[in-house]
């Protein structure tokens, strides 16, 4: 007979391969290069589930990972089958691949996998992912042994921070500034170009968002209720979705606007809002913006180069405050502190500045 049986045995492989192979593809064809990835995966969960743990909430996590076969080992065991798989692409081991049905067998395997521990993959990463936000505010908090954590009230909205500094700022060069919010429930920030006037506001929402994630702040206290954070800071426009800068800003107010109307009090941070359009109609549509804020009962801070908007504290009658930051022209220099004082701006330096930069002006 010879080889006759081999060739039989080989023709018939070739129509079965022929008849699956789409759908051996399909399903093989997305796995490439991801062995490796899997095998990390598969050594971090493994670092996670020996990990002791007293936590409540922490053991629930590690237990989603432990129960019904550890997921280091089933993603490990996929790891292996990827690997084995994509062994069919070396050109040595290519023929003897094709004789022994390779891609069939080991995309079976994928899929025998998948029937068994799929339906877990969702409750493994969602414990993982979870387990490692709560291990970045740790380390956060570890390296941050000097700030203090927040105070958290019930009765709001309210946020009173002393010495609140911007978390990503040295030492050396951060300077704090206390904000009250609750009675007065908007600050109209005015002030001169590079002042400080959008890392105030910027350094209120980090602290915000670290105060109700659970980690310490950037101050030398924060008491706050449940806020909701809506800014409107850095919009810009975009050729894809044929939006100016204006129409862009407007839609973020507008969402702004509906977290304000939400359960929960919205926090408010709009920097230089409107300024895509003419005067007249930027401080009619901003004051009635601030002023339909405050009457939803949201908090906040507005800065404006305009000071015609700094007249909506007459309007909102002792629920907004008029404060500013500014500078001084020093030999031909200017220079700033950083430091918000009561008040609206007196001065300006747009012209300082362009001369600084050799515009003549």
């Amino acid at each position: 007979l010879g080889a006759l049986p081999l060739l039989g045995v080989l023709a018939l492989e070739a129509v079965c391969y022929r008849v699956v192979q789409a759908r051996v593809e399909a399903i093989a064809a997305p796995l490439d290069g991801i062995a490796g990835q899997l095998d990390v995966l598969a050594r971090v969960l493994e670092r996670v589930e020996r990990e002791p743990v007293a936590s409540p909430w922490l053991v629930a996590r590690v237990s989603a990972l432990r129960d019904g076969g550890a997921a280091s080992r089933r993603i490990a065991a996929l790891a292996r089958a990827i690997a084995w798989l994509e062994a069919r692409k070396n050109a040595l081991f290519a023929p003897f691949a094709y004789g022994l049905m390779w891609a069939w067998h080991f995309t079976l395997a994928v899929e025998r996998w998948r029937a068994r521990s799929g339906p877990r993959l969702r409750t493994w990463f969602t414990a993982l992912g979870e387990f490692e936000a709560m291990a970045a505010l740790a380390g956060y908090a570890y390296e941050r042994p000097g700030h203090p954590f927040p105070e958290l009230r019930a009765d709001g909205p309210l946020l009173v921070g002393e010495a609140l500094g911007h978390p990503l700022l040295s030492e050396e060069s951060c300077v704090t500034n206390d904000v009250a919010l609750g009675e007065v429930r908007a600050l109209i920030v005015s002030g001169s170009n590079m002042s400080g006037k959008s890392t105030l506001l910027r350094t209120v929402g980090a602290n915000v968002v670290l105060a109700l994630a659970g980690a310490p702040v950037r101050a030398r206290r924060l008491t706050l209720s449940p806020l909701q954070l809506a800014a409107s800071i850095r919009v810009q426009d975009s050729l894809r979705e044929g939006h100016s800068r204006f129409y862009a800003e407007l839609l973020r107010l507008r969402g702004v606007v509906e977290r304000a109307r939400g359960e929960v009090p919205a926090l408010f941070l709009l920097d230089e809002i409107l300024h895509g359009t003419n005067s007249h109609d930027r401080r009619i549509g901003a004051q009635a913006l601030v002023c339909g804020l405050v009457e939803a009962g949201a908090i906040g801070l507005v800065t404006t180069h305009d000071l015609a908007l700094t007249r909506v504290v007459e309007t909102l009658e002792g629920k907004a405050r008029n404060v500013h930051f500014e500078d001084e022209l020093v030999d031909g220099a200017l220079r700033f502190d950083y430091r918000m004082r009561e008040g609206v701006v007196t001065r300006s330096n747009a012209l300082e500045l362009m001369r600084a930069v050799g515009l003549d002006v």
